[in-house]
């Protein structure tokens, strides 16, 4: 249907008694997308798709039902579904969330940065590899797919498909699309094949160069550095047998230099040799003024060589910070918060996610602000760790008797099986 009678009929229309068609924002031969509001005493936008009943689209509601089951935190999250009829059209609906911008906004203007590629490549194979573990492929993963949430990074999963099923494509195969899904099953190793072309893409603003029609490996420019370069590479292969696995890339990426993340960049050797410097420096500047100030400062107080990990259910005395002046009394931490991880996101942990979290604590014992000092691999649990953070109550430090505001660190480690966090007072 033209676009523009759809923005003059369409837009203002009530799907479901429920959702209003507030702006077109987007379509394709798979349907088209508005903006809408989830009903609720707080109005929250998001987004709702109508695709139409036709035999192409003949069980994309069943489909949508078992996808709405998948959970996982960079997986763009599934609301309503149900069937409408606009103008007598009958009409396929779905209610997501909304993605304020996504890839294929981005690269016109300009390619990502390797440390940007990075933290959107991981994403990408989380997600792939939590969709494929239950048994569906992706299917179209290309810019306009990935998408940004907030301040979190999300895959589309209204396209998903059961492996194994052929590709619901209604238009020519592009670049994106794997060569055996022409003719053949969806596989997990086509969107291996997506990954690649999505890796060149973000880096170099489009795909690389590829004849269809034969059975060359795409041209992945020397541009591309490493080791994204060699990924790609191993991605492109024509026959999906040859082509490397979702754990073979993270692999890789383990060689890529560490996303800059909240503004800070890695060390480089030099700047690390400055900093142990200063560190050293201080150090001894600090033992120095102990010598000649021993008079005021009580003897240090024995601690354990390790912090032990604090849970809910033992809570256990805050470490003591050493070498604390004469009439001041440490505070103490009097009510832990621990971040609540739904179950499928503790399912994408591999090994620990480590996120520390800084907090200035008031002379009433409440957490006045928080920031984050090492915000970790991602976002997601970052934003649990800070958010937890500012819930903390603390006994609050004295001196002379009076309260007054303290400084701690919360270093928050994340596992499968539980989370642990250590508090450390750093102040007064």
């Amino acid at each position: 249907m033209n676009t523009a009678v759809k923005l003059q009929s369409w837009e203002g229309q009530v799907i479901d008694g429920r959702f209003p068609l507030l702006q077109w924002v987007g379509g394709s031969p798979h349907g088209d997308v508005f903006l809408t509001e989830l009903p609720g005493q707080e109005s929250r936008k998001a987004a709702i798709k109508l695709v139409s009943t036709g035999a192409g689209n003949a069980t994309a509601l069943s489909r949508w039902e078992a996808i709405a089951e998948l959970s996982h935190p960079h997986l763009i999250r599934l609301f309503e579904m149900g069937r409408c009829q606009i103008n007598a059209a009958p009409l396929f609906y779905i209610v997501m969330e909304f993605a304020e911008e996504d890839l294929s906004q981005v690269l016109p203007s300009r390619p990502l940065t390797p440390a940007e590629t990075e933290d959107m490549l991981g994403t990408v194979v989380e997600v792939l590899s939590f969709v494929h573990a239950k048994g569906f492929v992706h299917g179209h993963i290309q810019p306009s797919n990935i998408m940004a949430v907030g301040d979190q990074l999300k895959i589309s999963s209204d396209c998903l498909q059961l492996s194994g099923k052929a590709s619901d494509r209604m238009t020519e195969p592009s670049a994106y699309d794997a060569p055996e899904t022409v003719t053949g099953p969806m596989s997990p190793a086509a969107d291996i094949w997506s990954l690649g072309m999505i890796l060149v893409a973000a880096l170099s603003q489009h795909p690389p160069a590829w004849d269809r029609s034969g059975q060359k490996d795409p041209v992945v420019p020397d541009s591309i550095p490493g080791p994204f370069r060699e990924i790609a590479r191993e991605c492109l292969r024509p026959d999906p047998n040859q082509r490397c696995t979702l754990g073979q890339v993270g692999s890789r990426l383990r060689l890529a230099p560490a996303p800059e993340t909240a503004g800070l960049r890695r060390a480089r050797p030099r700047t690390r040799v400055l900093i142990a410097a200063q560190i050293l420096l201080i150090a001894l500047l600090a033992g120095l003024w102990l010598v000649t100030h021993q008079g005021s400062v009580r003897p240090r107080q024995e601690t354990a060589d390790k912090e032990k990990p604090v849970s809910s259910s033992a809570p256990q005395p805050s470490p003591p910070a050493a070498n604390v002046p004469t009439g001041v009394i440490q505070g103490a931490v009097s009510e832990r918060v621990l971040p609540n991880v739904p179950r499928n996101a503790r399912d994408t942990i591999q090994g620990k996610v480590k996120v520390t979290v800084r907090v200035v604590v008031d002379a009433n014992g409440d957490v006045s602000t928080a920031t984050l000092e090492n915000p970790g691999p991602s976002k997601y649990f970052a934003g649990l760790a800070i958010t937890a953070a500012r819930h903390w109550k603390f006994k609050p430090a004295r001196a002379d008797s009076k309260p007054v505001s303290s400084k701690w660190t919360l270093r928050f480690r994340f596992g499968r099986a539980a989370t642990e966090v250590v508090p450390v007072e750093t102040s007064p």
